[in-house]
């Protein structure tokens, strides 16, 4: 069955595309066409843009009372959540998700995300009198930025869209979504959900693009800020290009995370929590903790419990409830994997398991659990990021040298510390230079604020700091009274 769009979600209207191409889906584990969208071109992000400059400045959006706002969020909420299967099921078929993850992280959180800034909004103080040292006292108010250009990957894209939309809703902006074009099926879901709410034309879009619809994007005179999660290259690239233009700007992008094990960690417990801290979404995921460290005395024991662990993955169709390990998004992206594994070989790194692509699957970009032991921290596979379902396992001698192995990365988004003593982890995880860290497990928290440093970006999502984001202050100075 496929699922096929023909037209572009802008300004309330399905509008037909300027451009005549054509983005095909392939089904990850298939390898099947499984559905098609327009290819928006820079005349689609045009339009696009105007009609979210539209909705911002000559509608009422950006003045509703916050209540007002939260409300039509919470319509939204409701008509993402009578698409959960529909929108888990689609992710997954489109990016090799197992559906057991795609069912909370595409099918729920959308929805959740959006009720908590919804609520969030309802008792945020847009303004706010300040006495200080000004006579009168100073009035500061908070307001929307305006237009947000949202661009968001294909590996989590529900999730990391509504990180964005969001707060930005919320805040009182208007929304350019530009969603990757292996999952721009799922994207035109949330637009048919965002109408059926009855969200103001032009309050939320979406253009499938390609290189040139986010150039455009990003550089458009009619965009107030940039909110982007991605590779570290592009994230460069768009950091420049909001530099030059003095433009407000968000980057999630890339990591390398290092899971330390200490001496007091119980191995089998340890190695259950890393199958889901280091392999989650088939390795395909920039806060998963990829780079395993262990204390010398017990190195041998972690890897042979770090190697059972991964060949005990369940490697398959992903809309099999027993299936760990589904496929990786594309054809090229398994082919970047491979490359990486021989690297990993001729640098000198011992092969544990995997590295293969599964015999028993002769369809799907499949590419089994990988271990790698006998790692440095200077060797490729320590230092880059695969983005597929291959971790490594370096020694360390204490925990002031686990400390500084963690930290001798260009990367800083994740980590992941295991521990009989939690006092003593998160004692460690305060020494960690990373923007996110967990112990004994690792959970986005909507309330607290996630993002990378060094890196693996700029700004922070989620929590109140991530509708903070959005707002821009102005301070009115008023004058004394008699």
């Amino acid at each position: 069955m496929t699922h096929n769009y023909s037209s572009l979600f802008i300004g309330g209207q399905w509008a037909s595309p300027h451009s005549a191409e054509v983005n095909t889906v392939v089904c990850a584990s298939t390898e099947e066409v499984y559905g098609h969208t327009p290819l928006a071109d820079a005349h689609d992000i045009d339009t696009a843009v105007a009609a979210a400059r539209r909705a911002f400045d000559d509608t009422r959006w950006s003045s509703l009372v916050p209540a007002e706002r939260a409300d039509a969020m919470e319509r939204f909420a409701d008509e993402l959540e009578a698409r959960a299967a529909s929108l888990a099921e689609t992710v997954t078929a489109a990016n090799g998700m197992p559906y057991s993850l795609s069912v909370p992280v595409n099918g729920s959180s959308g929805a959740a995300i959006l009720r908590y800034y919804a609520d969030l909004i309802r008792k945020f103080p847009m303004e706010e009198l300040r006495t200080g040292t000004s006579e009168g006292g100073t009035l500061v108010r908070r307001e929307p930025l305006g237009v947000v250009a949202a661009m968001v990957p294909w590996n989590y894209p529900q999730t990391l869209a509504m990180m964005k939309i969001a707060p930005a809703l919320a805040a009182g902006c208007t929304v350019v979504l530009k969603p990757a074009l292996e999952t721009a099926l799922d994207a035109n879901i949330m637009a048919e959900a965002a109408d059926a709410a009855g969200l103001p034309p032009g309050v939320l879009n979406v253009v499938p693009g390609g290189r040139e619809a986010g150039e455009a994007l990003v550089a458009h005179p009619g965009v107030d800020k940039v909110a982007f999660t991605g590779s570290t290259p592009v994230g460069r690239t768009i950091g420049e290009v909001c530099g030059r233009l003095l433009r407000p700007v968000t980057l999630e992008l890339g990591g390398k995370s290092a899971a330390i094990v200490l001496d007091d960690a119980d191995l089998a417990t340890t190695a259950a929590g890393l199958a889901s801290v280091s392999f989650p979404n088939n390795g395909q995921t920039c806060y998963a903790s990829t780079r395993i460290l262990a204390p010398s005395h017990r190195y041998a024991k972690v890897l042979d419990a770090v190697t059972d662990m991964a060949k005990g993955l369940p490697v398959g169709d992903p809309f099999d409830a027993a299936t760990a390990i589904g496929p990786v998004v594309s054809a090229r992206q398994r082919e970047r994997i491979e490359g990486y594994i021989a690297a990993g070989r001729n640098e000198g790194a011992r092969l544990t398991t995997g590295g293969k692509r599964p015999a028993h699957l002769e369809r799907g970009w499949f590419v089994e659990p990988t271990v790698f032991g006998d790692v440095a921290n200077d060797m490729v596979i320590a230092r880059e990021e695969i983005f597929g379902p291959v971790v490594v396992v370096i020694p360390y001698r204490d925990e002031s040298e686990a400390v500084a192995l963690a930290n001798d990365s260009e990367y800083g988004l994740g980590g992941s510390i295991w521990t009989a003593d939690v006092e003593r982890g998160t004692a460690l995880a305060r020494q960690i230079n990373t923007g996110t860290v967990g112990v004994n497990g690792y959970q986005l928290d909507f309330d607290a604020p996630f993002g990378g440093v060094k890196a693996s970006g700029l700004g922070r999502e989620l929590g109140p700091e991530g509708l903070s984001a959005y707002i821009q202050l102005k301070s009115v100075y008023l004058p004394k009274t008699a």
